[in-house]
């Protein structure tokens, strides 16, 4: 079966996109279908490059099961037009950021997560600056769109 490759992007890549990187990858398995994704993220930005994600998003993360500990921010590189099938901007300021600095020709589908999970023009809000509850609501988010992706019927994240 051939391989979808996806890249979440937002900012610094600490908050946002190693949340639906990490979400997709645990849904794609639980789905049996991983060997079905390659998925990576990236931030439009180079501030966090090579750090872990935020503390606030692994602790999200690990108490729905999920360990993005591991992951290491990077920055959006020009490879990454023609590398990935389908590049998904978490807010439309990074969407606006990817289509401004792809490369001409690049094969890469540019879209808003929103849209292409929901059918919406909804950003996925930066959750840096807030709490415990607003990265909750970002997981929660994030979780609903990347269950439409890996086919699961699971549109709720489990309690």
């Amino acid at each position: 079966m051939p391989q979808i490759s996806i890249l979440f992007a937002c900012l610094g890549n600490i908050c946002r996109s190693p949340l639906a990187e990490g979400i997709l990858r645990h849904l794609a398995a639980a789905a049996g279908r991983a060997d079905e994704f390659l998925i990576d993220s990236a931030g439009t930005g180079a501030w966090h490059v090579g750090d872990p994600p935020d503390s606030r998003a692994i602790a999200v993360a690990a108490e729905h099961g999920i360990d993005i500990s591991t992951l290491r921010a990077r920055r959006v590189e020009a490879a990454d037009f023609d590398r990935f099938d389908l590049i998904l901007a978490l807010d439309r300021k990074n969407l606006q950021s990817l289509r401004e600095s792809a490369p001409a020709g690049a094969s890469a589908r540019i879209a808003l997560f929103a849209e292409h999970a929901f059918a919406t023009a909804d950003d996925v809000p930066d959750p840096y600056f807030g709490g415990r509850a607003e990265f909750e609501d970002v997981y929660r988010m994030l979780y609903r769109g990347c269950a439409s992706m890996a086919g699961s019927p699971k549109d709720e994240p489990p309690s």
